[in-house]
């Protein structure tokens, strides 16, 4: 495999952080990425499509795969919600000629960085604050009360991860936030 399309691209945050955005203007300005789209448990929101955002399957499926060692990482990241990263995807894209660009749990990232740690840049995306992050999950409209709160916590215990990333992007401004990300790649790509 030509070592120029043997990278790993991955994007974490907190839920709320901006990181989808983020990864789906990275995917505007560079032809060289293909995104990896995850498998999660979950059920898809009214606008996402089967295999386009996630490859949705029951919670068995999952963990056959499981066993089955086809995940290159997962995590149960929420109750009863896996997500995880199919070893055959990251190999679609690379047989593609492509870059496989991850959005991706902040956990499920340190893992890929592990298994990863030559050819792969990570970056971390924080909200300016908790109060932010709180206002963005509500405008989603897709979060009841307990599922808001259970987000909010969860990305608090995800900022004490920050620190395992080269790359921190603070999200306050979408536009400056998406330059950065922009700089960082181009940067990372160009390299042998």
């Amino acid at each position: 495999m030509d070592k120029k399309y043997n990278k790993l691209i991955l994007i974490t945050a907190p839920s709320g952080a901006g990181k989808t955005s983020i990864v789906k203007y990275l995917m505007t300005k560079f032809s060289q990425l293909a995104f990896s789209v995850s498998a999660t448990t979950r059920q898809p929101r009214d606008n996402e499509k089967d295999g386009e955002d996630y490859y949705f399957i029951s919670e068995s499926d999952f963990r056959e795969k499981i066993h089955h060692k086809e995940f290159l990482e997962w995590e149960m990241v929420y109750e009863g919600k896996y997500y995880g990263t199919l070893k055959s995807e990251i190999e679609r894209i690379w047989q593609l000629k492509k870059v496989p660009v991850l959005d991706i749990d902040v956990q499920g990232a340190i893992h890929v960085q592990q298994q990863y740690p030559v050819n792969t840049i990570a970056i971390f995306i924080q909200a300016p604050s908790s109060e932010e992050l709180r206002k963005r999950l509500q405008g989603r409209g897709s979060e009841t009360e307990e599922s808001l709160q259970a987000r909010v916590d969860k990305s608090s215990f995800e900022m004490t991860f920050k620190n395992h990333f080269e790359n921190v992007i603070v999200n306050k401004d979408f536009t400056t936030a998406c330059l950065e990300a922009e700089n960082i790649v181009s940067t990372f790509l160009e390299k042998e």
